[in-house]
């Protein structure tokens, strides 16, 4: 079996490739900007824009996979705030490119679009833990657009009968995610003043919110199992089932190091808009193909931390 992995250049993107090749043992292939460095022995390489429609259609039609894995986007909430338009074009207009070059091919390939918990939004009292269902309330850019890849995927899917699974991930963590995210954000300023490289503060943002963080191998472990055996125009959370405040997360990163570090909050790091608690209900995916996370939050902080300290 084939397997297309779109928008691989990124953090998830060589976990995935990795977990369907060597795991799977799946012939893969994966796209990416032409500016972003990839290098990878077990996988075939493309550079490909979504934004360039016949870009998209020479690479299926060239490689032809029974799966496909659409990641690509723009996948920072913050940086959403300060370039809407390009999130709109990335996340929507990519989407709808990637969607209509599979409906133009002759076969009917397996499709995950790989979607957000931020879809969710403003949770009101009693939908905690979130399910599937829940009504979407976006409250970010980022957010917003996702909610449409997901939407216009369960059309896609009903209207042109197309095999498309869409799933709603969780914040996911590990080992060489970039700083822009808080986990890896947080570890890396921690690398540094054990380095002595900065001063021993921590500059930080909202630490009140509650978010589930999922190690990134358990992640795409998710959508290797969803994109095989997942119902077709059906949405999966994925995610551990369990909120952890930022600040306890914080807490667990700086009692790992042997400094006395500070804690200052940093306007810059703050969100317009931010969502106090998002925590999903993950019954649906488990009963469909038994997925559940296996990793734990101590064990990804720990790698985490040591990979930024290895850097």
């Amino acid at each position: 079996m084939k397997a297309l992995v779109i928008g691989g250049g990124g953090f998830v993107g060589t976990y995935l490739v990795n977990h369907l090749a060597d795991e799977l043992g799946m012939e893969t292939a994966v796209t990416k900007t032409e500016k972003e460095q990839l290098s990878l022995t077990n996988a075939k390489i493309y550079n490909m824009d979504i934004l360039e429609k016949e870009q998209i259609g020479a690479v299926l039609n060239e490689f032809r996979p029974d799966y496909i894995l659409h990641l690509a986007a723009q996948s920072s909430v913050a940086y959403s705030w300060k370039n809407p338009g390009l999130t709109i074009d990335v996340n929507v207009k990519g989407s709808v490119n990637v969607l209509d070059s599979i409906r133009e091919l002759d076969y009917k390939p397996r499709v995950l679009l790989i979607g957000s918990g931020e879809e969710y939004g403003h949770i009101k009292e009693g939908e905690c833990p979130i399910i599937e269902d829940t009504v979407l309330r976006p409250g970010n850019i980022y957010a917003a657009t996702k909610s449409c890849q997901n939407m216009i995927g369960a059309i896609y899917a009903k209207a042109y009968d197309l095999d498309i699974m869409m799933v709603r991930a969780f914040n996911h963590i590990g080992p060489n995610q970039a700083p822009m995210f808080v986990v890896a954000d947080f570890c890396k300023q921690v690398a540094e003043i054990e380095k002595g490289d900065r001063e021993p503060v921590m500059y930080v943002g909202n630490l009140s919110a509650k978010r589930d963080f999922t190690d990134v191998r358990d992640v795409v472990r998710a959508y290797g199992m969803l994109v095989q055996r997942g119902k077709r125009g059906e949405t999966y959370n994925v995610g551990t089932g369990h909120a952890v405040a930022i600040q306890e997360i914080l807490d667990k990163i700086i009692g790992m190091s042997d400094r006395k570090i500070d804690v200052k909050v940093d306007p810059n790091k703050l969100r317009p808009v931010d969502v106090p608690i998002i925590e999903p209900n993950i019954s649906k995916i488990n009963e469909c193909v038994g997925w559940s996370p296996e990793i734990s939050i101590d064990q990804t902080l720990e790698e985490t931390l040591d990979y930024w300290r290895r850097q």
